[in-house]
């Protein structure tokens, strides 16, 4: 690893000048400036915090934490990652993408070495454990997500609670009494995934409001599993007419099986998911969908993070902002009236 005292033997320099160099508390000549900048270059030194003062007090980088495991749907978490990068080219700024789920420690890492202005963390848990390190960082941040905490944070995320509610709602109005939600795999709840559990709150508290009887099974997603979960709901309740889809692995095989059943969709079997618009058209029928603008999500979310960066720099405390979009549902050929029952 490169050391400051490289940088300066590098140099021809003192190791205090570099320091001096790069925290701005002495004048240093311009000359000087230029040997040393060279040398980091040239030995590829990456400094801390302090060393932002060769290039006025900022790196002109945003720090993107989307951890990619097998239980996020990475189609989705790119499209969002993609917004953020053009969102962010507007304000001069660079993204370093981070894929690794390094929890905790690699906030702590972006924050300590300096590399980056400012962080926007994605798949954001209720109880994120991320989020402490934040705090005691101090390092301007966005939340692409809703913690069970927001205090001190800006945070920009869709309203999951009012999109499992659309979903019940319009069951509800086409007169189906029982609906199976078809959820994420177990593993998601039990990492409180925030996208997971507000959706599911949401979707239960108007069911339960609308006298409606409902299922909720996990899913893992595949055609084995889907195939597992459509049996056991239908043997649990047999009258199901309506199914609410959230994990978007789940959509083409649910389709599928209910057509090996016998089910003719939206005639014998509503379907409504919580998914992209495009995902929602490329299905037979097209899905009735409950979906958001997830390149809103990235253009906020960095909105959000530049004026934590702008206040900080100026002295300032940030302002805390928290946006919840709201959900639109479009209605498709695969919801109708429930069948009348003999």
């Amino acid at each position: 690893m490169v050391t400051l005292a490289d940088v300066a033997r590098h140099a021809g320099v003192s190791s205090s000048t570099v320091s001096y160099a790069l925290s701005g508390k002495r004048p240093i000549s311009h000359e000087t400036r230029t040997r040393i900048e060279q040398a980091i270059t040239d030995l590829g030194y990456h400094p801390n915090a302090g060393a932002r003062a060769l290039a006025g007090k900022r790196s002109h980088i945003i720090a993107l934490v989307v951890p990619l495991h097998p239980q996020v749907h990475v189609p989705t978490m790119m499209e969002i990652a993609i917004a953020v990068t053009v969102a962010a080219r507007e304000h001069g700024y660079d993204v370093l993408l981070l894929t690794n789920d390094e929890g905790p420690e690699g906030v702590r890492r972006v924050a300590a070495t300096g590399l980056a202005d400012g962080v926007i963390l994605m798949d954001v848990r209720l109880d994120d454990d991320r989020i402490p390190v934040l705090r005691a960082q101090e390092i301007p941040a966005a939340l692409i997500g809703l913690p069970d905490d927001p205090t001190g944070l800006s945070c920009v995320d869709h309203d999951f609670a009012t999109a499992g509610a659309l979903c019940a709602d319009h069951l509800a109005d086409l007169g189906h009494r029982d609906i199976a939600f078809i959820g994420y795999s177990s593993g998601v709840y039990r990492r409180h995934a925030g996208y997971a559990e507000r959706t599911l709150n949401g979707f239960r508290a108007r069911a339960e409001r609308r006298d409606l009887r409902f299922l909720h099974r996990p899913c893992e997603g595949t055609y084995e599993s889907t195939a597992g979960t459509l049996a056991r709901i239908l043997a649990d309740r047999p009258d199901t007419t309506g199914f609410v889809v959230q994990n978007e692995a789940a959509i083409g095989p649910l389709l599928s099986l209910l057509r090996a059943s016998g089910r003719t969709v939206p005639e014998d079997a509503s379907v409504i998911a919580i998914c992209p618009e495009a995902m929602a058209e490329q299905h037979s029928p097209r899905l009735t969908s409950v979906t958001g603008p997830k390149k809103d999500l990235g253009q906020v979310a960095v909105d959000q993070v530049m004026a934590r960066i702008a206040a900080t720099t100026a002295g300032e405390q940030p302002d805390d902002q928290l946006l919840l979009m709201p959900p639109e549902l479009v209605v498709r050929e695969s919801t109708a009236p429930a069948p009348r029952r003999l």
